[in-house]
């Protein structure tokens, strides 16, 4: 009647999960925007832990070797970067591995180019080349606003920043202007209808335009409607919500197509014309 012995250690032996955290990606389950192609090996690099989320960035090694094709390989990758030439946020960055994410500014000396990281209307990073004047500063939506320890106030950016004393205020879901090199707030631009934002998640990701309403519904999530400049409108939650800009203004240039989604008629159009 009793469990027997063996079974026991059996249990013990085999019912033990790994230790610490995952150290591999598979190809297959990599995130769709880094259009890797399916059966071009079994794994995929995975993004070291950082400032952006593991689905929600874009290793280093892509960026250089899949989109700006400096390299053939992920050797070459390892090349470059040991020679410091490729910074991202002005930091000189050497893990190929590096997650790069939503606004950074990913600049190469050797070559003297700039680029931000934003998503293009089809929901994929575009690098969007930018002129130095404009590679000095980023935008940081606030993620939390609080007060820490002694009583001094900070803000928690989207991109894992902790910024002490910001201007009162600034609240959730606000937009900083952040300089690089002294990683200080410059200015900032309320969350709220009439001012430009891209959606950053979800089905419309990718899209720009004018928040237009934001219903508040207790217990649930707060939806935000916008409308392109084409005068199309969609809705999201607030968490897909990134102010870019004052009124029409934006405080970035934006890629081709300025955020406007075109119907599949409307591509064709496009392209016939081409």
């Amino acid at each position: 009647g009793g469990i027997d012995s063996l079974e026991v250690l059996h249990n013990h032996t085999t019912d033990k999960m790994p230790r610490g955290p995952k150290k591999h990606l598979k190809r297959v389950n990599a995130p769709k925007h880094w259009m890797l192609d399916k059966m071009g090996g079994v794994f995929a690099p995975r993004p070291s832990a950082g400032p952006h989320k593991l689905r929600e960035c874009i290793p280093l090694v892509i960026l250089l070797r899949n989109r700006l094709k400096y390299a053939l390989t992920g050797r070459e990758v390892t090349q470059i970067l040991m020679q410091r030439l490729v910074a991202v946020d002005g930091k000189v960055r050497t893990d190929q591995t590096f997650p790069a994410g939503f606004m950074d500014v990913v600049s190469i000396e050797r070559t003297n180019e700039q680029y931000r990281l934003l998503y293009n209307v089809k929901g994929r990073f575009t690098l969007h080349r930018i002129k130095p004047e404009e590679a000095g500063y980023k935008l940081c939506k606030v993620k939390r606003a609080q007060v820490g320890p002694a009583g001094v106030p900070f803000v928690g950016t989207h991109d894992g920043r902790t910024i002490r004393y910001p201007h009162p205020d600034i609240k959730v879901n606000d937009t900083v202007k952040v300089d690089l090199a002294s990683g200080k707030i410059v200015d900032s631009v309320k969350f709220g209808v009439g001012n430009l934002a891209m959606i950053t998640g979800g089905r419309n990701l990718g899209r720009v335009g004018i928040v237009k309403h934001v219903e508040k519904r207790p217990g649930s999530h707060t939806i935000v409607t916008i409308e392109d400049l084409a005068g199309h409108t969609c809705s999201t939650r607030v968490e897909n919500v990134f102010t870019i800009g004052l009124g029409k203004k934006a405080l970035v240039t934006l890629p081709r197509g300025a955020g406007v989604r075109l119907t599949i008629v409307e591509q064709g159009a496009v392209a016939a014309r081409k």
